[in-house]
């Protein structure tokens, strides 16, 4: 006798349930995992085992996948809303897609008139996402409020890249002539000669593991950073000592890009 459909589709959708996703990876130290496959795609495996019930439990994982302009953007304006007045008095931002419309010299004297409007530099810091070649850092010009010679507040380039190995500093002149650049927009006296004697600083932080995450630690570091920044630099490396290779640890990361979700 032939069954009919509907209990087809009832068995059917019970050998679904009987489907549990398990992540073979183990974690190690943070940010270390031993492979569970030698491709990146195997990571998670798929298995049919007996399972009693629905799981009332759920876990998020976070934004998926790399993160577009557009992404980035809505998760970062989330986060700086929540922000107090107060703390982001000392802050200035880019909109993550004026310095690589910058460096197309099509564009680049529309940026330049968008910047001279935004008046970044009366603030202390300024945020810079930047996103070239698919890959995403982040720049922050520390006390360009100051004058270039100045001793107190002796202003600095800070680049973070997640990334490392990709070779940061290769972005370095075209990050100076953006500065100049910018200056001279605004009708500010600083030579090529002085902008060259600006530390440009390339700390060591910690690293993504894959090749997706690099937006979303972008966002971390600006997080980090905001709530951490001190008013003055008072490290004799000329940037803030609480940016090294130990910053953070993996699960202070997933926790945030988990809360990425929630914020919006």
């Amino acid at each position: 006798m032939r069954r009919s459909s509907r209990i087809r589709q009832k068995e059917g959708a019970a050998a679904v349930k009987s489907i549990v996703t398990i992540d073979l990876s183990e974690r190690q130290n943070g940010f270390n995992y031993i492979e569970a496959s030698k491709h990146r795609s195997c990571w998670v495996h798929i298995l049919a085992v007996p399972r009693r019930g629905r799981s009332k439990r759920r876990v998020k994982t976070g934004p998926k996948g790399k993160l577009n302009t557009t992404t980035f953007h809505t998760y970062f304006r989330s986060m700086w809303d929540r922000y107090s007045e107060d703390k982001k008095a000392s802050f200035a931002y880019l909109d993550c897609l004026w310095f690589s419309l910058y460096y197309d010299p099509a564009s680049r004297q529309k940026v330049l008139l968008w910047i001279k409007k935004e008046a970044i530099f009366s603030k202390a810091y300024v945020i810079v996402p930047i996103v070239l070649w698919g890959h995403w850092n982040l720049l922050i010009l520390c006390h360009f409020d100051q004058n270039t010679e100045s001793s107190t507040r002796r202003p600095c380039m800070l680049l973070l890249d997640s990334l490392e190995n990709t070779g940061p500093r290769r972005y370095e002149t075209e990050i100076r002539k953006f500065v100049f650049d910018v200056f001279q927009a605004m009708g500010r006296s600083e030579t090529k000669k002085m902008l060259s004697k600006i530390p440009f600083v390339v700390p060591k932080v910690p690293q993504q593991i894959d090749d997706k995450e690099c937006g979303k630690f972008v966002l971390y570091f600006i997080h980090l950073f905001m709530n951490n920044s001190p008013e003055v630099f008072e490290a004799p490396n000329g940037y803030p000592n609480f940016i090294n290779e130990k910053w953070f640890d993996r699960g202070g990361y997933e926790d945030f890009c988990n809360q990425l979700i929630t914020g919006l």
